[in-house]
């Protein structure tokens, strides 16, 4: 079980830099993790988002690959239905070739639908449409379809799901699941077995919602305006061009409240000690691969950044197992 980070460039207008030296900055932190050991930095995918989230997760894959030397470098995720299998085949092998062998790809099929309509894509058939491509780009590198081919035979593939019908997917397209949850890895494992794969073949990851401090409690007062700026955009967009109206935004007193109803998206700020406590309940007797942590909310501080990123890649993995 390795931990790395997750980058999703959120640049807000509230902090925002521009966006070459955002890029850079990024590059920089994804440098400093790796001569520090992360295990994985991980990149994600979305479209639409005013803040200008990261919308090509290979492209900027591809520079991290050529800039570090030792963690895993991985998607989570990208969106096959919104793009033809043999470019996502041919870039995660760019991507495979660039960093020594050192790709997972996740791959989802997304919530938001502006994103579809934005590629022409049909929202309603996201998940036949995903299924069908993590497919054919299975089989293109099985049959040597693309050329040139990554080095792993194949990288690692994960489906980003966390509902029962994608991780029953996840298992029949025999790859990993990239969601820690009880219940959803019994479905995953029936999953396998309805595909013909080995159950002990399954394998665990997920994006935490935590980020780390040495002082959890300061670290709120700063982090926060960050935090529901995230949070609150996840939020509407999730309903963005649907027949329902966007929630109301939540406060940082609403993101602190542990009563609250719905803590979907909500985040946790902890020490490595508390941290760890979570993360062994949560993954024990799972077979999990990678623990992924936010590097970073919505445009936060460089100093706050650099904390976490220091705590995740030092402290937290001395106290897991």
């Amino acid at each position: 079980m390795d931990v790395g980070l997750l980058f999703d460039l959120r640049n807000p207008d509230q902090w925002h830099r521009p966006w070459a030296d955002h890029y850079a900055r990024t590059l920089e932190f994804c440098e400093e993790a790796d001569r520090r050991g992360a295990g994985g930095l991980w990149f994600t995918e979305h479209h639409r988002f005013e803040d200008g989230y990261l919308p090509q997760p290979l492209t900027f894959a591809a520079a991290v690959a050529a800039r570090t030397r030792h963690a895993r470098i991985g998607t989570s995720v990208v969106l096959p239905a919104l793009h033809h299998p043999v470019d996502i085949a041919e870039q995660a092998a760019i991507v495979d070739l660039l960093s020594g062998g050192r790709l997972e790809l996740g791959l989802g099929a997304g919530y938001r639908v502006p994103e579809y309509t934005l590629f022409d894509a049909e929202f309603g058939h996201r998940f036949a449409r995903t299924e069908e491509r993590i497919a054919e780009i299975l089989r293109l590198w099985r049959e040597r379809g693309i050329s040139p081919l990554p080095i792993q035979d194949p990288p690692p593939v994960w489906g980003g799901f966390y509902g029962p019908r994608g991780a029953r997917l996840a298992g029949r397209l025999g790859i990993g699941l990239l969601h820690i949850s009880r219940e959803r890895f019994d479905q995953y494992r029936e999953g396998l077995i309805e595909g013909g794969h080995d159950p002990r073949s399954a394998r665990v990851s997920d994006l935490l919602p935590i980020l780390l401090s040495r002082d959890p409690e300061a670290a709120w007062h700063r982090i926060g305006p960050h935090l529901v700026h995230q949070v609150n955009s996840y939020r509407q967009g999730a309903l963005q061009g649907t027949a329902f109206d966007g929630p109301p935004p939540l406060t940082i007193e609403d993101l602190r409240d542990p009563d609250a109803g719905d803590r979907r998206g909500l985040l946790d700020i902890l020490t490595p000690e508390d941290a760890a406590v979570r993360i062994k309940e949560l993954t024990a007797g799972l077979p999990v691969k990678h623990l992924i942590f936010w590097a970073s909310i919505a445009g936060m501080p460089d100093d706050l950044v650099a904390e976490n990123l220091e705590l995740v890649t030092g402290q937290l993995p001395r106290l897991l197992p």
